[in-house]
């Protein structure tokens, strides 16, 4: 990182004393003896501890004579060392934020309404089928979401994101717009489960990708912005369903639904680039050797585990809430967007503060939060019973509190772990990385929800079982993430990572 307003780029460990830097007021870090040399060498250009050493970055940072004065320019020129510059803001780079912004509104929009529909169909289209079985139907498309990363990113990597993106818009659109015909189980499996799930991947894999390569010191904040897209369009489209279903009818408000993925995709692919040139030789075939990275390995077995509860809560806290008899069906549906208004800020503010304090750190924080309020207030929530007023008046407090406050904290659970990702690796190889952490998580969801269905039934429609198998995903994903860590810089808490 330099002094310089043209940009940033990684700087590397040079010794091994404990070097003090103030990167937030009041607030000082410890960089700590490396004893992981191998780290060094295997990602070097991310071994930023807290903000890399101004004054042995300098000279690699001059600008080389006869370089444009363009700042955009300016960031493409790689430093003496063959690592890449980073612009960290300018037009062209916030104009892919924006982008992103509207690519996540449609994929991780739709991903956050799934509780939605699978509330509609199980009362309507699919009121015969029991919910572990209506489950699978959005365990696929969640599972598929992921999955198809495995070779998406590698292709990020090496063809940019442009074909993904304009493939990715083409069939999330066709799967919305084709909705409404669905009167049958397969219907619904193939044009929301199969077409929705590759339709979401192809979109928000290049989407999170791109942003990559113009941050580097804010990259947490510019993930955050572009990630807040998802938690905007959850407000957004639960509203707008409770409003149009008794209005039009579900195929119409899917159509409607639908005409708005096809203009915020034609924003998508207009505004979303990548920079950074292709590795020289790189193939588009996954590498599992990558897993040899412990902490790698812990941290996708984190993502994996929160992933696994993320997603029940989204997806059942509609059903939990009408099933409860304290809640009325059209507060039920507001539920979502309420979740989403939380998350919307989630998605964001951790990613700002995880610029200042730690992409680790801030992470670590947000999933301790999203233990201790699933196992505090929803778990009281789904154990009571409405027989008189105040038990009522108390379900639905609890759930309201609840809803907001894992709201924000779950934001972060999208925005910061693709952040947490690149901390591990080079950003050339970045989208290898995250798409393979990302097909062993969606295993997970695929069967996640399924899960959470098949516990209701056993629990005879309670929900305490789901709430107290949400919990415990959390608290192993928040146990890897913390040994994840360590492995990188010990288990000093003042570190900044």
């Amino acid at each position: 990182m330099n002094h310089e307003q043209n940009g940033s780029k990684p700087g590397l460990i040079h010794d091994n004393h404990i070097s003090r830097v103030n990167t937030f007021p009041s607030v000082e870090f410890s960089i700590p003896p490396s004893d992981f040399p191998h780290v060094t060498s295997k990602c070097s250009s991310h071994q930023i501890r807290s903000g890399g050493s101004l004054a042995e970055n300098r000279d690699t940072n001059e600008k080389p004579h006869g370089a444009p004065s363009d700042e955009e320019a300016q960031s493409d020129v790689a430093s003496n060392n063959g690592e890449p510059s980073y612009p960290e803001g300018g037009l062209k780079a916030w104009l892919v934020v924006l982008g992103s912004f509207f690519g996540t509104i449609v994929s991780f929009g739709m991903m956050n309404t799934v509780g939605i529909f699978h509330n509609y169909i199980s009362e309507h289209q699919l009121k015969d089928y029991n919910e572990s079985t209506i489950g699978w139907i959005f365990g696929v498309y969640v599972f598929l979401s992921f999955f198809c990363g495995i070779q998406i990113g590698p292709i990020f990597d090496a063809h940019g994101p442009k074909l993904l993106v304009i493939a990715g818009s083409i069939l999330i659109s066709t799967s919305m717009l084709l909705l409404g015909l669905c009167t049958q189980y397969w219907h619904f499996m193939l044009v929301f489960g199969v077409l929705g799930g590759l339709g979401t991947s192809l979109l928000f894999t290049p989407a999170f990708g791109a942003v990559s390569h113009f941050f580097f010191v804010k990259r947490g904040n510019a993930t955050g912005i572009a990630a807040a897209g998802g938690s905007l369009g959850g407000i957004i489209f639960p509203l707008m369903l409770q409003k149009l279903f008794p209005m039009v009818g579900f195929a119409w408000a899917t159509r409607i639904m639908g005409f708005v993925f096809i203009f915020c995709c034609i924003v998508a692919v207009s505004l979303i680039r990548s920079r950074l040139p292709p590795k020289p030789g790189q193939s588009v075939m996954p590498d599992l050797r990558i897993f040899r990275d412990r902490s790698y390995l812990l941290l996708t077995l984190g993502i994996y585990f929160m992933e696994w509860g993320l997603f029940v809560p989204i997806t059942y806290l509609t059903s939990f809430a009408t099933s409860t008899g304290a809640i009325d069906p059209a507060f039920s549906y507001q539920l979502i967007a309420i979740m989403n208004a939380g998350s919307c800020i989630g998605r964001w503010a951790p990613g700002y503060i995880a610029d200042k304090l730690g992409r680790f750190n801030s992470m670590i924080a947000a999933l301790a939060l999203c233990t201790a309020t699933t196992f505090t207030l929803w778990l009281p929530a789904s154990i009571l019973t409405p027989t008189t007023p105040a038990e009522a008046t108390t379900i639905k407090a609890l759930t309201i509190v609840y809803t907001l406050i894992f709201g924000f904290a779950s934001g972060s659970n999208i925005s910061l772990t693709p952040v947490c990702v690149g901390q591990l690796c080079d950003t050339n190889e970045y989208g290898r990385y995250y798409a393979t952490c990302y097909t062993i998580v969606s295993f997970g969801t695929l069967t996640g929800i399924p899960i959470a269905g098949s516990l209701i039934q056993a629990t005879n429609g309670h929900y305490y079982g789901v709430v107290v198998w949400t919990g415990l995903c959390y608290v192993v994903s928040l146990g890897c993430f913390i040994a994840s860590r360590a492995y990188r810089v010990g288990y000093e808490l003042a570190v900044k990572f």
